[in-house]
């Protein structure tokens, strides 16, 4: 299953030339990790509450070509092979006008409410 989002880019995404500021793509993929998640059939607050805390391990990211002000681009989500009952990966990548802007992978861990790591609840990435 694969889940896309649109980003608008915004002047408080961007630095002085109108180039996004490197940081704000993590903002952009956490965005579409956080939709996906809701795209399974429960809220990642709902997750929260019950005591499932998703937190990122472990990232990796490439930085293809610059996203600039006033783009509008689609953040790419999928789950990757792999992981265990600790740790799931998951792709992303950024896109405009279907080109590759940035691309991720990431190795998300579940924690409970006093940050002690847990398996993920039945079912979540399957």
């Amino acid at each position: 299953m694969e889940k896309r989002i649109n980003i608008k880019i915004y002047y408080e995404d961007t630095d002085c030339l109108g180039i996004v500021y490197h940081a704000n793509y993590l903002k952009f993929l956490e965005r579409g990790r956080t939709d996906f998640i809701d795209s399974l059939g429960k809220t990642v607050v709902d997750w929260n509450r019950e005591g499932y805390n998703f937190a990122v391990y472990q990232m990796q990211i490439k930085f293809r070509q610059a996203a600039t002000l006033g783009d509008v681009c689609q953040v790419v989500t999928k789950i990757a092979p792999g992981g265990s009952d600790y740790r799931k990966k998951i792709d992303q990548r950024l896109e405009h006008n279907g080109e590759v802007i940035t691309e991720a992978s990431i190795d998300l861990v579940c924690l409970d409410n006093n940050l002690q790591l847990i398996e993920f609840p039945p079912g979540i990435f399957s």
